[in-house]
């Protein structure tokens, strides 16, 4: 398949595990970023707020932003994003969170390997 025949469109999965330490510290800056959204109707805001004082999972999805991750990638431009947070249960020992593990093609993940591939080491 030539490059003209494949879609100009890709797919980045990412996954990603933080350890909160300093949950005042997360709070605030979510409440902040809440604050600062002039576009965000006052129901909303209020809802938000309380979302985030309850729940730190709330406040990483405040303060966490897909378009962050690409905006000074050169020559792509974000078509659509989504994202969810929760808190979970982790054990960096058990097998289901093995990074190595395979994808649904059978391809494992290396997200440190540098062998010129371009899907990115995959």
């Amino acid at each position: 398949m030539t490059t003209s025949e494949t879609s100009r469109y890709v797919r980045l999965r990412v996954e990603l595990v933080l350890e909160v330490g300093d949950s005042g510290a997360l709070t605030g800056a979510a409440l902040d970023r809440i604050a600062a959204d002039e576009f965000m109707p006052d129901e909303e805001r209020a809802h938000a707020e309380s979302a985030v004082r309850e729940d730190e999972a709330e406040a990483i999805a405040y303060l966490v932003d897909p378009f962050d991750l690409v905006s000074d990638v050169p020559g792509v431009e974000l078509a659509q994003a989504s994202w969810s947070s929760e808190q979970i249960d982790y054990d960096p020992d058990a097998e289901e969170w093995d990074l190595n593990e395979e994808d649904e093609e059978g391809e494992a993940y290396e997200g440190d390997e540098e062998d010129g591939d371009e899907d990115g080491g995959r």
